[in-house]
């Protein structure tokens, strides 16, 4: 398992088909359009209640209903923020190519020989709804790469057994016998 620092070396090249190409972003059932409506309605509730309290005369809850939400604008736009991270997974000929992109921009790629790279599926837990107990890893050399940590159970089962289907169908038609076809 060989981890780049160059990403543009994992870039698909067109001399390479690609035989197995996904793109995984977390799900955010948000809009930015369900944003602004959400917000609308909180600062207003807020903005009701506050000039309540301020006819009552304890103004200072005022500004604490203004302070609740900045805080709750702030934890948003942070979680919209960090729906910018994604992985792609990539399978060509001579190579099982991932990268990993955090909210931030940064990326860290990794390259696989296909031949020896093998998927997991553990599934820890018997409630088939439990996020936490569902893992998908790659082995290779034994090493282990957890990748699709942000997709929700049923997602993460679909995605590795389609991985582990294009990877063994990979072996199967490029080598078979022990010889190498090309």
């Amino acid at each position: 398992m060989e981890r780049e620092t160059d990403h543009h070396l994992l870039e698909a090249s067109p001399a390479h088909p690609l035989h197995f190409d996904a793109w995984l972003e977390p799900h955010r059932s948000l809009s930015p359009r369900g944003f602004l409506y959400v917000m609308i309605f909180i600062a207003g509730v807020s903005f009701a209640a506050g000039f309540a309290f301020l006819l009552m005369g304890a103004w200072p809850v005022f500004g604490f209903f203004g302070l609740d939400v900045a805080l709750i604008y702030y934890a948003f736009r942070r979680n919209f923020g960090d729906a910018r991270a994604h992985e792609t997974v990539q399978l060509s000929d001579d190579l099982l190519k991932i990268r990993k992109v955090d909210a931030r921009g940064g990326v860290v790629a990794w390259g696989l020989k296909p031949y020896w790279s093998r998927v997991e599926i553990e599934d820890a837990g018997t409630d088939r709804d439990d996020e936490d107990d569902v893992t998908v890893r790659i082995r290779s050399h034994g090493r282990n790469l957890t990748v699709a940590h942000f997709l929700s159970p049923a997602e993460k089962r679909e995605f590795g057994t389609a991985l582990a289907a294009a990877l063994q169908t990979h072996r199967q038609l490029r080598y078979r016998s022990g010889i190498q076809q090309v």
